[in-house]
């Protein structure tokens, strides 16, 4: 689910996030880091952001609900096409009652995963055509595309093996994509690579197999290069 931290200053203009990766590239544990250090005001020198953590699919109750069901895998039978289909229901709604919300009154966004999990999850690996995935991604996503994207990157085989760590420590099994052989998962790491590649003006890859502290860190400096203002803070955002 979402989160929000009311430390905003209104008038300033919103910032859009998202992290993206494979399963087990540690997002959840990167972005609440990244939220706490932009909370705190950055480098210490800047003003703190009221910041927004959310998460695709998910975000908002009815975005979660659709989430439940397709992690459970009750649409896997209906093929990757019906998956993108409730994927853009979610994201739709998320946008509509968080996202924009949140940007307009000049939050930091901060979304775990995004379109590009669709292009890499349903796309390159589910085989539904990039056209497809794109007329979609107009519909829904419109002119609401991210200003930074960090792609989380390690080897499927580390990833799937933090993932099933996690899973055991929560008592839990797998999910509807954990749960796919490792050859969807490397096609997910080189799809989401492809995606960097094509777009780099918008990501920067992290290498994600170092300590949590060494990966936050990397996560710092490339969000300092690429979005100065947020660590200048409000004198120098304009």
């Amino acid at each position: 689910m979402s989160e929000v931290a009311a430390t905003g200053a209104p008038g300033r203009p919103g910032c859009f996030i998202t992290f993206e990766g494979g399963e087990g590239a540690g997002k959840s544990t990167q972005i609440a880091r990244l939220a706490a250090w932009l909370r705190a005001g950055a480098d210490g020198r800047a003003e703190a952001r009221e910041v927004v953590t959310t998460r695709e699919p998910g975000g908002s109750p009815r975005a979660e609900r659709i989430r439940s069901a397709v992690l459970s895998g009750v649409a896997k039978p209906y093929g990757p096409f019906a998956e993108a289909l409730l994927f853009a229901a979610a994201r739709l709604d998320h946008l509509s009652t968080l996202i924009r919300p949140s940007l307009a009154r000049g939050a930091v966004v901060l979304c775990d995963r995004f379109s590009d999990s669709t292009r890499a999850y349903q796309g390159a690996a589910g085989g539904v055509e990039p056209e497809t995935l794109a007329a979609l991604e107009r519909v829904v996503v419109g002119a609401t595309r991210p200003d930074l994207t960090l792609i989380l990157d390690l080897p499927a085989e580390i990833g799937l093996a933090r993932a099933r760590q996690r899973d055991r420590a929560a008592a839990r099994g797998p999910d509807r994509f954990e749960a796919e052989a490792l050859g969807f998962h490397q096609r997910l790491r080189a799809a989401f690579l492809a995606i960097a590649e094509a777009e780099p003006a918008r990501c920067a890859v992290i290498d994600a197999q170092g300590t949590p502290d060494a990966v936050a860190q990397a996560i710092r400096a490339a969000v300092a290069e690429r979005l100065p203002q947020l660590a200048r803070g409000a004198a120098d955002a304009a």
